[in-house]
């Protein structure tokens, strides 16, 4: 049975410019790279990169993201450090919590979110007449 992520990969066209955007803008630790590649940490979850030339920089047209952690003191400093060096936003946050959506240099998409599961649920208790919390046992 499945217990967790082991990992997220993400196709890159430029490594130097990917390993920029992921270490130097958003803080993810370098714990190994090779020339086609390298591996990440975002606390305690595993990135990989690995340059593939079939990655299309379009980013898809649906809701489809990645959503990282980040402390609520730190949320502020860090999207404005995204926002001054032009990092593209692709939706505007509707949802409970504070939320920044936006795209690293190969068109992933990416949301910084501070909020947990359990706020997120008592949001949508509070705002959506047809959310049904289940629990499961299995």
């Amino acid at each position: 049975m499945i217990n967790g992520v082991n990992h997220i990969t993400f196709a890159v066209t430029n490594l130097e410019v990917s390993l920029h955007f992921y270490v130097n803008l958003l803080g993810l630790q370098l714990i190994g790279r090779w020339n086609k590649g390298a591996y990440l940490l975002a606390g305690d979850q595993w990135i990989a990169l690995n340059v593939d030339e079939a990655r299309v920089k379009e980013p898809t047209k649906d809701y489809t993201h990645i959503a990282f952690n980040i402390l609520p003191k730190d949320y502020t400093i860090l999207k404005e450090k995204l926002e001054d060096a032009g990092i593209q936003a692709f939706k505007e946050n509707k949802s409970e919590g504070e939320s920044f959506y936006f795209l690293d240099p190969d068109g992933h998409k990416l949301e910084l979110h501070y909020n947990t599961i359990d706020d997120r649920l008592k949001w949508l208790r509070e705002n959506d007449p047809a959310f049904k919390l289940v629990y499961s046992t299995l």
